[in-house]
């Protein structure tokens, strides 16, 4: 049975594919499990808890802010997945409204748990006498000089909110008792002091009691309003759509142009308010008249934005055995046999896998790079970095002893675009060749490329990954980096910088596959030749790890595939729109996505080809901005060493039945009801030796 059929027999608005964004829900309701989960470490499960916060904050400020622009600008048409934009706004309501209680629930539950361990969030009304004095000391030295009261009236507009920010509101009335309209005042939260204050304890004492700031404040009102009475003080929240609409045809300067965006998205429409439970309602009027807000309104019984839970749990000392043993990187062992890295990628490939193995090895061989008289060249993308990136410095220094150094830098990459711009001009000062990418499409492939001077010939050294050039989340997203000298590859590379950098015509790839230019219609030969392979009884097997699955197109070659009799794995860590166990339809296929200590961030796609098995490793997910809107890359495994190293690491996901959960047909995620020994992918993975044996990939499990 095809598509169409499968749609037209069946009245749910969403038969043959899952809607995103309702997708998306499902995957942060699978961090918001493992916050719940009593065998996660106390202070793993609150740093989870921050994860779902501010994960909702960018899911609103984006996905939902698109949502409410279109149906304000009327528009009424169905996505592939049968939702109209109003139809769809109504359902997030209902799940984000689901999701934010059973958020809040968990936070009540770690909070008891936290209370137990003597880490305790005191009300302002329980502070003994000694803390009450230190904290009224603590306000007049250090919070009551930074704080700025705003009163709104006819003389005073309202002032402007900014996204993200806690607030507080303020219903006062005149002190001399005349009845009139209340008065109206807002105050910020300052955000450059600590949320959470310690109070003070003894010394010999293990118990640690915090007070949250706005409380302080809310206690001390009336020091910020002589001669009025406060009525009412409520928190509030505001969510704004922080999405870019950037003319980069019409942009003379690419840089000024995000800029002068960023200072718009500053003034970003109201997307969402989050107001303390029991506000008053004048403030509440207030607000909502402000900010033009109906229906994504919500009441929070609770502290308003868990995520500073994320900087608490890492601030407290003492209460280590309430996270996770920390992990030491293993340094490759390639290169610690020889620290040469031109002279061991000569002889062979190598493969590193975050956070397992060290990010250290890619900052080295840069480092190296610089420093190496030979060296002509280095081309390098960047996305994402890192705060202090020492890869930056390598970069520079390049370029100051007067190597050819050009980086193509992403600007467009969403809230790391101020800093990406404060990269940009540090490196353009050093003397690098900067490049913004092409008019159009966001540079999200991760290459680079060393051109070297051996002997009579120049040699071309590349590394490839699967994660951004970012030392700090290498420490906690899961990657693969592939180091590599050969030939075919280090041309391709070559070409694609010329692309991204110069004038270049249509390029006939020895190895990379490279979007937008022919990664979609690769991916599809690549499934058609699975299927001829499985009509011809050859083995044929699909296995894709991402992070999203969203493009229809690369759904319907999968559906197809599987119909052929293709058994297909798919590891989708986030989004997916596939509904696996139709029958007649995906029968073949499941989909399952790991959530645990590290983030899932690899993506993998292996490919069986009739005993001949393929393996490439890419930046991109299988989404329509990847394939269409983004310069992404696949690139090939050439060594069969590195080949069964990838496939083992495919075999641990495949093998999780502790973090993993399976997709059903209804959209929602089971986890296995396995009686198998429990085996947890990320613990297995720590030990090297699992996954750089060389064991033959399992055979196909069973499909329900």
């Amino acid at each position: 049975m095809n598509t169409e059929e499968i749609k037209n027999n069946q009245s749910s608005p969403a038969t043959a594919y899952l809607n995103r964004d309702l997708s998306w829900i499902e995957f942060n309701r699978r961090v918001l499990k493992e916050a719940q989960d009593p065998d996660n470490p106390l202070m793993e499960r609150a740093r989870f808890l921050a994860i779902v916060s501010s994960n909702l904050d960018e899911f609103i400020s984006v996905r939902v802010a698109g949502i409410q622009d279109q149906i304000r600008a009327g528009y009424t048409k169905k996505d592939f997945t049968g939702y109209t934009p109003s139809g769809l706004y109504k359902r997030l309501i209902k799940r984000v409204t689901k999701i934010i209680a059973d958020q809040y629930r968990t936070f009540r539950d770690i909070s008891r748990s936290l209370h137990k361990e003597g880490i305790v969030f005191v009300d302002y009304e329980d502070l003994t006498h000694a803390q009450e004095q230190s904290i009224e000391q603590y306000y007049r030295d250090i919070i009551y000089p930074v704080l700025t009261p705003m009163a709104v009236d006819q003389s005073r507009p309202f002032p402007l909110v900014h996204s993200q920010f806690i607030y507080l509101a303020v219903v006062l009335t005149r002190k001399n008792g005349l009845e009139e309209e209340p008065y109206f005042a807002i105050l910020q939260i300052p955000s450059n002091l600590p949320r959470c204050i310690p109070l003070p304890h003894r010394s010999n004492s293990k118990k640690r009691q915090f007070v949250f700031i706005e409380d302080v404040i809310r206690h001390h009102i009336q020091t910020l309003f002589s001669g009025y009475e406060p009525v009412a003080v409520s928190e509030f929240r505001l969510t704004r759509n922080s999405d870019l609409t950037i003319d980069e045809e019409g942009a003379e300067d690419l840089l000024e142009e995000i800029e002068k965006e960023l200072r718009k998205r500053r003034r970003g429409v109201p997307a969402r308010l989050e107001v303390q439970k029991g506000i008053h309602p004048y403030a509440l009027e207030q607000l909502q008249a402000e900010f033009e807000l109906e229906d994504f309104v919500f009441e929070i019984e609770g502290p308003l934005d868990l995520g500073f839970l994320r900087n608490f749990a890492g601030s407290l000392k003492g209460f280590g055995y309430m996270n996770y043993p920390p992990i030491e990187p293993v340094y490759p062992a390639e290169f610690q046999e020889n620290e040469d890295f031109f002279e061991v990628l000569r002889e062979r490939d190598v493969l590193v896998y975050h956070p397992y193995e060290s990010f250290d090895a890619m900052t080295d061989f840069i480092i190296q790079a610089s420093e190496d008289e030979q060296v002509m060249a280095i081309k390098m993308t960047l996305y994402r970095v890192s705060g202090n990136s020492p890869l930056i410095t390598a970069l520079a220094n390049a370029a100051e002893s007067g190597k050819q150094v050009t980086v193509v830098v992403e600007l467009k990459a969403r809230f790391d675009e101020e800093r990406n711009i404060a990269w940009a001009r540090q490196l353009e000062k050093s003397g690098c060749h900067v490049v913004y990418g092409l008019i159009g499409l966001k540079t999200h492939a991760k290459v680079t490329l060393i051109v070297r001077q051996e002997g009579p010939e120049l040699r071309r050294y590349v590394h490839v990954g699967t994660g951004n050039y970012n030392d700090s989340t290498a420490k906690a997203y899961t990657d693969l980096s592939l180091f590599t000298a050969q030939s075919d590859i280090g041309l391709d590379a070559s070409e694609l910088f010329n692309q991204m950098t110069g004038y270049s015509a249509n390029f006939d790839w020895h190895s990379f596959i490279v979007a937008p230019t022919n990664m979609s219609l690769s991916l599809q030969k690549l499934m058609m030749r699975e299927a001829e392979h499985a009509r011809a009884g050859r083995p044929a097997r699909i296995i894709a790890k991402m992070n999203s699955l969203s493009n229809q197109q690369v759904i319907d070659d999968l559906y197809s595939a599987a119909q052929a009799g293709v058994s297909i794995d798919l590891i989708v860590r986030g989004v997916c729109c596939l509904r696996p166990g139709i029958e007649g339809l995906s029968e073949n296929i499941t989909v399952r996505s790991i959530v645990d200590r590290f983030l899932e961030h690899s993506r993998i796609y292996y490919f069986e080809n009739g005993g001949k098995p393929e393996v490439y490793l890419s930046s991109a997910d299988w989404m329509t901005r990847n394939l269409t809107r983004r310069i992404e890359l696949m690139c090939p495994v050439r060594d069969s060493g590195i080949r069964k190293q990838i496939v083992k690491i495919l075999e641990l996901s495949l093998k999780d039945n502790v973090k993993a959960s399976f997709l059903q047909a209804n959209g929602y995620y089971e986890q296995p009801d396995d009686k198998k020994a429990p085996f947890r992918s990320q613990f297995a993975a720590m030990d090297v030796t699992r996954w750089k044996g060389s064991r033959v990939l399992p055979s196909p499990p069973k499909h329900s």
